[in-house]
Parts: C-alpha cells; structure tokens; sequence
C-alpha cells in the first residue's frame, strides 16, 4: 500500500478519484460482457488496447475487443446464462499510469436438472463457477479519463501465468 505520508490533500483526493474511476470501469465488465454491450469495450479500452485471454485467444484495438460480445459463441453464452463476476480490484497508481489486479468468475446454470429450493428465496437448478482466472488491467489516464491500454487473463489452474500475475500484484506486501 502506497505510503501518503507528505502528500498533499488535493494529491490523495486524486488518488482516490483515479481508484474510483478504475473500479467503475472493472466493475462495468461483467455486465457489460452478460449483456453483449459492445459499447463499454469502445469506450473502456484505448483504439490499440489488447485483451489477452490466453491460449492464442486475443484482439487488439478496441473496435476489434467491442466485436467479441457480438460473436455467435458469445451471444449463445449470454442466451445460456453466463454471468461474469469480478472481485474488487486490487490498485497500484503510478502518475499517469494503473495497474489493477483482480479475480474473475464466469458462472453458469448448473443444468443438472435437479431443483433447489432455498427458503424464501424460491427453486432454481442452481449454478457453478465454470471457471476462475486472475485478471492484470492496464491503464493510462487520457484526455477522456482512464482507459484500459491491456487486458491480460489466466486462468487459475495451477499453470504458471495467473499465479505469476497475482503474485507481481503483492511482491512488494512482503518486502
């Protein structure tokens, strides 16, 4: 955590507006991709942004990540059910420059076909983490506010690449 000892007031308020503005735009994410709002990915990414969802999955540019929600795979996952859950970033602020480090859930119907009824809550057949990855947001504060320059996304199955990018997020927690 960043010490803020010897800033200013008008310094740590910008601080706090710069996080507020990266959640906003993280938490934007899944409702925007459950919703195939190809919006949010023009306006949320710089024109040569990079989503890099691993295994060769990638696009560059923020007209080409807006097309991803409006592919046939994607819109037969929102009509499935699908529901992208994030959890609340972790934020590091260097000048004009962000990186945030967070958790992301996709969630699906269970589809097993056995009813659940939760008192008071009514029956449903109930859901599953499909699968969890570790997100690296990058970001750089521009003229219209911050905007994701690169999304990288692994999942959490033990490989090296989404333990690498939560542990670049705390090396400096233990130092």
């Amino acid at each position: 955590m960043a010490d803020d000892k010897g800033t200013s007031l008008e310094e740590r308020m910008r601080a706090l507006e710069d996080r507020l503005e990266i959640y906003n735009i993280i938490a934007s994410h899944p409702p925007s991709a459950d919703t195939g709002s190809d919006n949010y990915y023009r306006e949320a990414f710089t024109t040569d942004g990079l989503i890099d969802l691993g295994g060769g999955k990638e696009a560059r540019g923020n007209e080409a990540i807006a097309a991803i929600v409006k592919t046939p795979e994607h819109q037969g996952a929102i009509a499935g059910g699908i529901a992208h859950f994030c959890s609340l970033p972790y934020v590091e602020l260097d000048g004009d420059r962000a990186v945030a480090t967070s958790y992301l859930q996709i969630v699906t119907p269970d589809g097993n076909g056995v009813p659940v009824a939760v008192s008071g809550h009514g029956t449903t057949n109930g859901f599953r983490i499909h699968r969890i990855g570790a997100n690296r947001w990058e970001f750089a504060r521009t003229d219209k506010g911050w905007k994701v320059t690169r999304r990288t996304l692994r999942p959490l199955d033990g490989s090296p690449g989404a333990l690498d990018i939560l542990r670049e997020a705390v090396a400096h927690l233990g130092a």
